[in-house]
């Protein structure tokens, strides 16, 4: 039974998808839409999943890159698609911890693996933004969606600024905390303990050799989401510029970060519509190519991570378990 907090945040996403939803579809001509969906281009369809599945493979390249130098972490790929399942059909973003839980049990340090986590959000954070810089610099949108792309990218930067001042001067970094809780002692060693992990897990930034991959794979991963959507449009016959696929991708990446049901369902269709409207395009198109692109990322991702979670034995109730653990359990540096 979740606790109080989670169940609360449980209910809340739901409502908000569910209110999404009713807003999406209020009056909105289903027959059209139906008959939209049926006009699919299925080729371009299929070159669509192939490249959001290159995406996926891009970034279990770069997760790699991400790891102290020495270490080998395998199945990244496999983690990482249980991962992607796990959000599509878990509550409160859970697939994270599947993903962790199936790096670790092969041998991998709880708290690094984490960081590398925390790594790769950023990372993702910060091309969000460049990607919204973009798209408000040459679309024109409104002012209440302008500021919250702005309160999201001011955001962005402060985790950046963090990661990269514990990157380029952790023994600087180390001394400021002390400094601040030496005198709360069981708090100062959880927190240092906490940040002599995180410290180790990103190592891997500290190094050229690493770096430099991290960035190429980085710039890949990107490109193949970003004409994931541009065929997308294609196969759902709308002839939009690059620029809309950028547009989608920024409108996304605010709405995702907002509490809602398993999957983003609501959430990912409202942003996607907010997004082509800037563009002109109609509800029933709009609402018609988010249902396509969804569900051309959703199904194909669920049913592969469903596949791989019983050819890595994961149990639900064993990650849940090692969560628990982490939450309740000082780490210590290498732990």
């Amino acid at each position: 039974m979740p606790s109080a907090p989670r169940l609360i945040k449980i209910l809340l996403g739901i409502v908000i998808s569910v209110a999404l939803l009713v807003w999406l579809f209020w009056k909105v001509d289903t027959r059209a839409l139906v008959a939209r969906l049926a006009d699919t281009h299925w080729g371009w369809l299929i070159i669509s999943v192939a490249a959001a599945l290159f995406g996926l493979w891009a970034r279990a390249v770069r997760w790699r890159h991400l790891f102290p130098a020495g270490a080998h972490p395998t199945h990244l790929f496999n983690a990482v698609m249980i991962g992607y399942m796990g959000n599509n059909l878990l509550p409160l973003r859970a697939g994270e911890l599947l993903r962790v839980y199936v790096v670790t049990r092969r041998g991998q340090p709880f708290w690094t693996t984490v960081t590398t986590l925390v790594v790769e959000r950023v990372l993702d954070g910060l091309a969000i933004g460049l990607i919204l810089a973009l798209v408000f610099w040459s679309v024109p949108a409104p002012r209440e969606i302008a500021w919250a792309a702005e309160i999201f990218v001011g955001v962005v930067l402060a985790m950046m600024a963090v990661l990269v001042g514990i990157t380029a001067a952790p023994l600087t970094c180390r001394t400021v905390l002390h400094t601040l809780t030496y005198r709360w002692p069981a708090f100062e060693r959880r927190l240092l303990s906490v940040f002599d992990s995180m410290s180790d897990g990103l190592q891997g930034l500290r190094r050229p050799a690493q770096l430099v991959p991290t960035l190429f794979w980085s710039v890949v991963i990107w490109a193949a989401i970003i004409f994931a959507v541009w065929t997308s449009f294609k196969a759902a016959r709308l002839e939009l510029p690059w620029s809309a696929a950028l547009c989608v991708l920024a409108f996304l990446g605010l709405g995702i970060s907002l509490p809602s049901s398993p999957g983003f369902i609501g959430v990912f269709q409202a942003a996607t519509v907010l997004a082509l409207s800037l563009f002109g395009v109609s509800r029933v198109d709009a609402l018609s190519f988010s249902l396509l692109l969804h569900a051309s990322q959703f199904v194909p991702v669920t049913v592969w991570g469903l596949l791989l979670l019983v050819v890595e034995h994961v149990s639900l109730t064993d990650a849940r378990r090692v969560g628990a653990t982490a939450s309740v359990s000082p780490p210590g540096p290498t732990s």
